[in-house]
């Protein structure tokens, strides 16, 4: 969330603050830059483009881009506004939420495109946990999660006017990295865990996992956490003392 809120600041001083505003066009994970304390910076602006100003709403251009990022109606039309970095940035948060890539063919059919797999867990609470990254093993604030998949919700809306200004982007997502309420704790999610562990085809077969041990028929459990998704995360973490890098696809 701290990553994101930086991402956030970014675009809000583009679009609201610059002299002159400015719209990526092509806003994705690979935009941000991370120093040693995690801090976002936003990088590469070779697709950007001046934002519309005075009574114009929108700037027309050719589509480019990359697929699972860009706004519906920019590809349909051609017509970009500064509502097309807030959908890029809903794609982008989402990613941060579910660790999963905006589009992914080595998902199973129905999930390799991230948005349209997501838009039905986002708005219901069972459904919910099952969208956050499993590699989390309830290491995230509940309240923090829920409002960060809301504000998904309203940055991935289809009707751009719905969509939040970037400075609203950025009130709301300014208190959920303080936020302290463990999912770890929830009972909901302990026993969401275990279900998950035990439907595992590991746990079926009785075999050690970093769930911890249990017995030959799965029904000895030690610990409610859950193994590391098999799937590659989308984001590659700093090194503690490297140099800035980018949050790659």
């Amino acid at each position: 969330m701290k990553i994101a809120l930086g991402a956030a600041k970014g675009l809000a001083f583009l679009h609201e603050e610059a002299e002159r505003p400015v719209i990526y066009r092509d806003f994705k994970t690979s935009n941000i830059l991370l120093d040693a304390d995690y801090n976002a910076k936003l990088s590469d602006f070779g697709l950007a483009k001046d934002g519309p100003e005075g009574d114009k709403t929108h700037v027309s251009t050719r589509v480019m881009g990359t697929y699972g990022y860009a706004a519906p109606e920019y590809v349909m039309t051609g017509h970009l506004t500064s509502k097309s970095d807030v959908y890029s940035f809903g794609v982008v948060l989402l990613e941060m939420l579910t660790g999963r890539r905006s589009m992914d063919k080595n998902r199973p059919n129905g999930e390799h495109n991230l948005v349209e797999w997501a838009r039905p867990h986002l708005g219901e609470r069972r459904r919910f946990y099952r969208l956050i990254d499993p590699r989390l093993e309830g290491h995230f604030s509940i309240k923090g999660a829920q409002k960060a998949a809301q504000l998904v919700t309203h940055c991935l809306s289809r009707d751009p006017k719905v969509r939040p200004l970037m400075s609203e982007v950025v009130e709301a997502l300014k208190p959920l990295p303080n936020l302290k309420d463990m999912a770890s704790s929830s009972y909901y999610f302990q026993t969401l865990q275990a279900d998950r562990i035990v439907s595992s085809p590991n746990a079926r077969n009785g075999i050690l996992t970093q769930a911890g041990s249990m017995s030959r028929n799965g029904q000895q459990l030690r610990s409610l956490s859950i193994p590391n998704d098999a799937h590659a995360s989308p984001h590659q973490s700093p090194k503690p003392n490297g140099k800035p890098q980018a949050l790659v696809r």
